[in-house]
């Protein structure tokens, strides 16, 4: 083992645990092209293949299984080095963060600047899209997500309840006529929604909430997209509160549907102690303490 690259260690470890070599790649900064050349080499040093190419991505081979169980603690031990400088030496290294698109959008990314100035040798990925990276399989550090995960080797907790209502413009509401009650949301109103087949988690059904039967006549993939469609005056729907009370544009014609959902903080098990691991943690928990009307406004 001796005479082994640790680097190739590294491209052997994040292919496992992503399961996909241009998974592992974005995780390491590496092109696919060299991660399969340190893969061949490492392989071609131990007279052993360590995956399977299947139609999902690679797959451990019982040669594989074996190194894993020799190169996860040789990684741990590196990170807690790594960590060992202390306080007074300044975090480093990378920190992902992977969050919903909303969150990450209107909540995170006009504050992340004060958490990167506090820690200038810190690389920050913010991940805000549709659909999370997963703890579990390393592809982040951190990930805010919409539910607690049901397996894994993460630890998780609620971060905090969210609240969201409908949202349209005064002047769309002049044009349709407001609604009294959310039945009348059934009739004549245009009703923008995300597509049903591509939600990427359950929680983000709501219109049934509001009334049984809701269906969106103009159904976006984004929530950000959804915003922008309703701040022009293109219909009527459900946002969080922390992105339609903050548009001067929209108002909230029925304030009494109101809906609420949760975050959760999840983190891996194995590295959760880690010094920025910890720092972001910690922050997040902290800037969601400091604005916690914004997302569960009264």
């Amino acid at each position: 083992m001796q005479t082994l690259n640790w680097n190739d260690l590294q491209v052997f470890l994040a292919i496992a645990q992503t399961g996909q070599l241009s998974k592992a790649g974005q995780a390491l900064r590496v092109d696919p092209t060299t991660m399969g050349r340190r893969l061949r080499r490492l392989e071609a040093r131990l007279g052993a293949t360590l995956f399977e190419q299947t139609r999902l991505g690679q797959v451990l081979t019982e040669a594989g299984e074996a190194l894993l169980a020799r190169v996860e603690p040789m990684a741990q031990a590196a990170a807690q080095i790594e960590d060992q400088g202390g306080p007074a030496a300044g975090l480093s290294g990378l920190l992902r963060i992977s969050v919903s698109e909303g969150f990450g959008t209107w909540f995170l990314a006009s504050r992340i600047a004060e958490f990167a100035a506090a820690h200038p040798a810190l690389t920050i990925d913010l991940v805000a899209s549709s659909g999370f990276l997963s703890p579990s399989k390393r592809e982040a550090d951190i990930a805010v997500t919409l539910s607690r995960p049901k397996a894994g080797p993460v630890i998780a907790r609620k971060l905090s309840d969210y609240a969201l209502t409908l949202y349209a413009t005064p002047g769309y509401l002049d044009r349709v006529g407001p609604p009294r009650d959310p039945a009348d949301l059934a009739h004549g109103h245009c009703l923008v929604g995300y597509v049903p087949d591509l939600l990427y988690a359950p929680e983000l059904r709501y219109l049934d909430e509001v009334h049984p039967g809701l269906a969106p006549q103009l159904r976006l993939s984004s929530i950000n997209a959804q915003h922008r469609l309703l701040a022009s005056g293109g219909g009527i729907g459900v946002l969080p509160c922390f992105i339609g009370d903050a548009d001067p544009a929209l108002v909230a014609p029925l304030p009494q549907c109101r809906i609420v959902r949760s975050f959760w903080l999840v983190t891996h098990q194995d590295t959760h102690q880690l010094a920025r691991i910890r720092a972001g943690r910690d922050w997040i928990d902290a800037l969601v303490h400091r604005h916690r009307d914004l997302l569960l406004p009264r």
